[in-house]
């Protein structure tokens, strides 16, 4: 299946982001056999018992894992601070489980605040800090660390200033760019420091050609030269992307620029080529697994698939292939 970009994305969008918040829509999905067995192969389930079993399960595969309490759209404070909660409920169950040493946890800064109104521009930044800054304590006292997952562009500045905030106190934490974005090769440059912990991914949102390339073959290239800078540099690059082609580069650079195993790693969708993250595991690699949780799957899912309808030709694939 192939849907162009042009167009398409006009066509599908709104009928997708419109069905994401259809809680009618959401049940008939999740009783169908099938549909029910799609959820479950992206998504573990709802609670964080789901999700630390499935953590569990995927460590003891020798993989390493990142989990997301999906909260996104936050508009009331109540909101933010029931998101917190959550993390820091997860984050306590990794430390009795004692899995804190293989599982992190990824925190989108719009569930814990970013985007609130308020009486000044910074309003929604100043509580997304505080609340995040409760997760990285919560995070260090687990034995374990945070990652800023990276929104659309709008938020990268803000993201950016918070994580440098946050790395005054938890230099630990991680964060994420993405490679469509025109911006992204010089934030790689200006991240790729000691200590620093950045995930380059592809993007996964609509963005405009002012400030992301659009073909898919500028984006892979862009991606290329931000694993330069970052596999040159003295951080730790977290190289997320399920694209073999991409991974062999990879690969291939890491050697270029002597790393050694362990000092870099590959992070890819749970579900996603479950085969492929076992493959790499065995040949030496350290491989993070991205596991969503939480009860706003539904919309989770019909979001990614609605920012670029590209994914769904990727996501109706990979559901065949689970390679």
């Amino acid at each position: 299946m192939r849907v162009r970009l042009e167009g398409g994305i006009h066509v599908l969008r709104e009928p997708m982001l419109l069905l994401a918040r259809s809680e009618q829509v959401k049940k008939l999905v999740s009783s169908m056999p099938v549909s029910a067995g799609i959820v479950k192969s992206y998504v573990p389930g709802e609670t964080t018992a789901a999700a630390i079993d499935a953590a569990a399960m995927l460590a003891g595969q020798g993989l390493h894992v990142t989990l997301d309490h999906l909260g996104e759209d936050v508009v009331e404070v109540e909101q933010a601070a029931t998101n917190v909660s959550a993390y820091l409920d997860l984050l306590d169950g990794l430390a009795t489980r004692n899995l804190a040493r293989r599982v992190e946890v990824s925190v989108k800064l719009s569930a814990v605040g970013q985007a609130l109104g308020g009486p000044d521009p910074d309003h929604g930044e100043r509580i997304a800090l505080k609340n995040a800054r409760t997760i990285c304590m919560a995070a260090r006292n687990a034995g374990t660390t945070v990652t800023l997952d990276m929104e659309d562009h709008t938020t990268t500045d803000s993201t950016l200033a918070i994580l440098h905030e946050l790395r005054k106190d938890y230099p630990e934490t991680g964060a994420v760019l993405q490679s469509y974005l025109h911006r992204t090769e010089a934030d790689c440059r200006a991240l790729a420091h000691e200590g620093s912990r950045i995930r380059l991914c592809k993007g996964a949102y609509a963005e405009p050609p002012d400030v992301a390339f659009q073909p898919k073959v500028d984006v892979d290239r862009s991606f290329v030269r931000c694993l330069k800078a970052l596999l040159g540099g003295q951080g730790y690059p977290m190289i997320a992307t399920h694209d073999p082609r991409l991974v062999e580069i990879a690969s291939s650079l890491a050697s270029r620029y002597g790393r050694e195993q362990g000092s870099y790693e590959f992070q890819m969708l749970y579900g996603v080529r479950p085969e492929e993250q076992r493959r790499l595991v065995e040949s030496g690699e350290t491989v993070r697994v991205y596991v969503p949780y939480g009860r706003e799957w539904y919309g989770y899912l019909m979001r990614r698939l609605a920012e670029r309808p590209q994914n769904l030709s990727f996501f109706l694939k990979s559901l065949i292939s689970k390679k």
